[in-house]
């Protein structure tokens, strides 16, 4: 997520600098072709333009559908964040008997390993994702969460070694974890730390977080229909293919300075559109690891550091921090 106040105009280009490129290039060609041929293949603009209009609306419908499933994911994570402070709340209060302040780090910490195990999990590629462009490149974080390396040692840091080892076997870690916290919360009920009306809370709780990691799977493992990305694309190169040959019957008095300038409008028409395509398509995957992710790193920081401050722990992390304006 870009958290300062606007993209500069050189970090939006230098992004999506290449359709503008291949556009000058290709109206160059179309534009002096037809100056030092005599060639005479203009199209009326009226025609193009009413297919820009169509293009544009269609365009308008992915960008809202993508930006859709991005503040979707981000209120997923709000309720993750209101539903994790209220399991630690209940673990501090509701918790009570022998060995309570250690039972009561165990739970938070549980559940710590379980966002962790979750963060890691919504991060996995997806074939549909922009796998190639994941945080590389001089004006983006240049670290990001991997899964196949960092997890296990995380993980051996919130939890037990039988219960990591029985982990490692899952296809879901994030799953299992949530189940051996309720078992763990029945095993307590069991030896009277705290009654019935108490336990359905805490199950209460364990729902929402199924309930929020069902949502936050179903984002990441369902992705925008390819028919309607895949359409955008070719609608919005079809319409960009005609742009030069519009713009020649505007210019209808060819030299070579009308030509740069026809040339020059043709490119720009065509980063704009492409532009608006290529913003709707890295929208559509809020958690794939790219400039515009809901940046779940930084909220799982901010959870941990809430519940652990509730049982007075020590070695609190610090907040995560944006880096080169991005936060993850």
């Amino acid at each position: 997520m870009y958290i300062k106040r606007n993209y500069g105009f050189w970090m939006t280009f230098n992004w999506s600098k290449k359709p503008f490129l291949f556009g000058f290039l290709y109206s160059a060609i179309v534009s002096y072709a037809a100056f030092y041929l005599k060639l005479s293949f203009t199209i009326p603009w009226q025609p193009i333009s009413v297919i820009g209009i169509a293009v544009a609306f269609y365009l308008g419908f992915k960008n809202n559908s993508s930006y859709d499933r991005t503040w979707e994911a981000r209120k997923i994570w709000g309720s993750i964040v209101n539903n994790s402070r209220s399991f630690g709340a209940a673990v501090v209060s509701f918790v009570d008997g022998d060995n309570d302040k250690e039972i009561k780090r165990e739970l938070i910490y549980r559940h710590i390993a379980w966002l962790t195990a979750l963060r890691h999990q919504l991060r996995l590629s997806r074939p549909w994702e922009h796998i190639e462009n994941r945080l590389n490149g001089i004006y983006s974080p240049t670290v990001c969460e991997d899964y196949t390396t960092k997890l296990k040692n995380e993980l051996s840091e919130l939890i037990v070694q039988t219960e990591l080892e029985e982990l490692e076997s899952s296809s879901n870690m994030a799953t299992q974890l949530l189940r051996l916290q309720s078992m763990r919360l029945q095993n307590l009920r069991n030896c009277g730390y705290f009654e019935d009306f108490r336990h359905m809370e805490f199950h209460a709780l364990i729902r929402t977080f199924y309930d929020d990691q069902g949502k936050s799977e179903r984002i990441k493992n369902f992705p925008f229909p390819r028919q309607y990305a895949s359409t955008a694309l070719w609608l919005t190169l079809v319409f960009c293919a005609f742009v030069p040959l519009g713009l020649l019957d505007v210019f209808s008095e060819l030299n070579l300075w009308t030509g740069a300038i026809c040339s020059f409008m043709s490119a720009l028409i065509i980063w704009i559109f492409f532009l608006m395509e290529k913003i709707g398509d890295y929208s559509e995957n809020p958690f794939e690891g790219t400039y515009n992710d809901v940046p779940i790193t930084a909220i799982s920081r901010g959870i941990e550091i809430d519940i652990r401050e509730m049982i007075f722990d020590q070695n609190i992390p610090a907040p995560v921090k944006g880096e080169n304006g991005f936060l993850m």
